[in-house]
């Protein structure tokens, strides 16, 4: 288990004890102590750019430099000061976010991050001490993702039949299907449809066509093997070799297993999956805010500018 940056300060000291020492090489000491497995070195963060053991060890070091503890040399290295040397000398001083509070320039770095906001980066770190800053945002990110999925199904569900089917089909098409052809997709949702609500063009030529199914249930109101066999049926009646069964709830393991025994002739998309491809590509939302995360830009200069 990958421990939490306060955790990790103590150590990031002790790799320093003999001398300068390169952050990158910090990270793979530390995880040898440790003995962390591969799959913890691996592990990353929700934004897939940096592995979490590393952001934990960077943001260590990046709050004891805040308070004084050490200092950073040239791009890349860190040193103890000899407030840092003194710290790592004295086992008994649980060294931590808290413990750093005592020093006059982490409360001078606490009080940049406050501008005007009532709500500052230490406050909001104080909400979840154990992980790091970039934690916090993508955690909150991710709630605020999953809000979004849940009162994106609850509007689907309330909406008109011919709206669901319609979404369907300006999802597939926003996902690439079709090409840029104005009627690559057609909601049919009428009678005579023979089981099928909508047709996209696999291609912008139209050659290929994939038939959707759509079904507008309630949480509680699964989608079951009958469904699939009979949307198999209709595929067959239009000599279709592809299809798409879309539900706002969800498939009972006998769908599932009714749609992989056909092989790969339906895709089976339940409302998890849906909110989820909804919001990735704007159907039904939008952008509401967007934060530009800087980093340093260590190619710039071989001056260190933090």
């Amino acid at each position: 288990m990958i421990p939490d940056y306060q955790s990790l300060m103590r150590p990031v000291l002790e790799c320093d004890r003999n001398g300068p020492q390169k952050i990158s090489d910090v990270v793979e000491e530390i995880s040898e102590r440790l003995k962390l497995s591969d799959e913890d070195r691996q592990q990353m963060l929700p934004s897939g750019k940096q592995t979490t053991i590393a952001n934990r060890v960077h943001w260590s070091r990046s709050y004891m430099k805040q308070a004084g503890l050490v200092r950073n040399i040239r791009r890349g290295w860190y040193e103890l000061t000899d407030r840092g040397r003194s710290i790592l000398d004295d086992p008994s001083i649980s060294l931590d976010s808290k413990y750093l509070e005592q020093f006059d320039e982490f409360q001078e770095f606490k009080s940049r991050g406050k501008d005007n906001d009532e709500e500052t980066a230490a406050e909001i770190e104080a909400e979840t001490p154990a992980n790091t800053p970039d934690e916090n945002l993508q955690a909150a990110h991710k709630k605020l993702d999953a809000a979004l999925a849940a009162n994106l199904l609850d509007y689907v569900r309330l909406a008109a039949p011919m709206f669901f089917e319609n979404l369907i089909v300006d999802l597939l098409i926003a996902m690439g299907y079709g090409g840029t052809s104005e009627d690559a997709g057609r909601a049919l949702g009428q009678s005579g449809d023979n089981g099928v609500d909508g047709v996209i063009d696999q291609d912008p030529l139209g050659v290929d066509q994939i038939y959707l199914q759509a079904k507008r249930y309630g949480p509680t109101n699964s989608v079951g093997a009958g469904d699939i066999r009979d949307f198999y049926g209709a595929l067959s009646i239009k000599k279709a070799m592809k299809g798409i069964f879309v539900t706002t709830s969800h498939f009972t393991s006998g769908a599932q297993q009714t749609a992989k025994d056909l092989g790969s002739r339906i895709v089976l998309i339940d409302g998890p999956q849906l909110a989820k491809l909804m919001i990735k590509y704007n159907i039904g939302c939008r952008d509401k805010d967007v934060l530009h995360i800087k980093q340093i830009d260590e190619s710039y200069s071989d001056e260190v500018a933090e």
